[in-house]
């Protein structure tokens, strides 16, 4: 939501500040820009410090920093609270499918991971819907207010209900060790600790290293860019909606923009199933007829379902909004969209999850920061796109290049083994020891 909300206050930011719509654009796609690269230190320090104390901060921060925008008095200060925001609040993206490895197992962990991903779908389609009825009806800055006043009420409410599940274990295991020997379990007020994850030993500038290392690894650029592509194609849809609903010859209100969004928020509830449990009932399925032995490739044929649907809605989309149709055919082309964006970013990242299980966290930040400087690209680039080259020859473009990206995932399904296989003998995977 705090990411998506600029996309429909580009017309009131360009007025009041006389900035050209690129420029506009930059509160959003230097925000996201920003969340990428700043989990490449917030997951390292998860190690350091434990999930805990990062996660409350990084939702204070959230705080802080939409009351910043609040009081924003220039473009250029605005823009810096955006950027700053997006830095410091990166520990609520990358880090998460970490915390799912950590509790959940592996015919568990899809419909879990589905709950991450439908939640930032609903920031992404709902948080346009909110945000537009606050620029319309109490102006752009209230965006930014009311992501504040949720961000303080959170920040409470985490302090008492978000747990530590970095546990460091003092000298050698010992599986036969007996029951009576182990410690008391912690109280409640004991787990409110915020240095209960503390590990001495660890490096923050190590960490750093292990997960810039990780560019190296095949399979962590074809999850990213299936997960850039998705939220890429989401922006095209917001930034190109704002800029044709609200001309000639809609003459739509900003209110209206965020209905619209619904419809992308509709397909992205439907998609919790196909994405979620499917994926969970077919992994398993085919873990059976292996001899109850698990691939993190048997999640992959889920992907065939949004990745018809979800380019096929993107291109409806293009096609409506070229031809001057009505709005209905776009809304459904947002709603297919939105279906294929949550249902294929949760197979494909939780593929990478199970793929590497004991430094997913890492895994997951080159995946975002992949993904992020798509839609930082794309969100910055997309109305110089549509305007050389037309709507109908731009969405075809793009949903062209959607495919292609899509295509690699059957390449995983078949060579993935010998992909882990291979990125196991060298980078962080070489030094893990089950």
């Amino acid at each position: 939501m705090n990411s998506s909300a600029f996309t429909v206050a580009i017309r009131p930011i360009i007025t009041e500040f006389k900035k050209t719509s690129t420029e506009a654009s930059y509160l959003t796609s230097l925000q996201v820009l920003g969340m990428g690269f700043g989990a490449l230190f917030m997951m390292p320090m998860t190690r350091l410090i434990g999930k805990r104390p990062v996660y409350l901060a990084s939702i204070l921060f959230l705080c802080v920093t939409n009351i910043w925008s609040y009081f924003s008095p220039s473009y250029g200060s605005l823009l810096a609270s955006r950027i700053v925001g997006g830095l410091m609040t990166a520990a609520a993206d990358a880090p998460v499918p970490s915390l799912v490895a950590d509790l959940f197992y592996f015919h568990e962990r899809g419909h879990a991971m589905m709950i991450f991903h439908v939640a930032i779908s609903a920031g992404a389609f709902g948080g346009p819907f909110i945000n537009a009825y606050a620029t319309q009806y109490a102006g752009w800055r209230w965006m930014c207010g009311i992501m504040a006043i949720a961000a303080g009420v959170t920040s409470i409410v985490a302090l008492f209900t978000v747990r530590e599940t970095v546990y460091v274990v003092d000298g050698p295991r010992d599986l036969l060790k007996p029951e009576e020997e182990y410690a008391a379990k912690r109280t409640w007020v004991a787990r409110l600790s915020l240095t209960a994850g503390f590990n001495p030993n660890a490096s923050f500038f190590g960490w750093v290293a292990r997960t810039i290392s990780l560019v190296a690894y095949p399979s962590v650029w074809v999850v990213g860019l299936t997960v850039g592509l998705f939220i890429g194609c989401n922006i095209a849809i917001q930034i190109t909606s704002t800029q044709t609903f609200t001309a000639t010859p809609y003459h739509w209100t900003v209110h209206s923009l965020g209905l619209l969004s619904l419809a992308g928020f509709v397909g992205a509830v439907v998609s919790f199933v196909f994405g979620g449990w499917l994926i969970d009932f077919i992994a398993t399925k085919l873990a059976a007829r292996n001899a109850e032995h698990v691939e993190p490739e048997y999640r992959l044929p889920a992907m065939v379902i949004p990745a018809v649907i979800g380019p096929m809605g993107v291109l409806i989309f293009g096609l409506v909004i070229a031809s001057g149709k009505s709005w209905g055919g776009a809304a459904v082309g947002y709603g297919m969209e939105g279906f294929g964006a949550t249902a294929a970013s949760n197979i494909i990242v939780t593929y990478a999850v199970d793929a590497y299980r004991p430094i997913a966290g890492e895994i997951i930040v080159i995946v975002f920061v992949i993904r992020n400087v798509i839609a930082c690209l794309i969100s910055t680039y997309i109305t110089a796109w549509l305007q050389s080259q037309g709507i109908r020859q731009a969405y075809g473009e793009l949903v062209g290049v959607a495919y292609a990206i899509l295509s690699l995932s059957l390449l995983l399904y078949i060579f993935g083994r010998r992909i882990r296989r291979f990125t196991s003998s060298f980078g962080p995977m070489a030094s893990i020891r089950y």
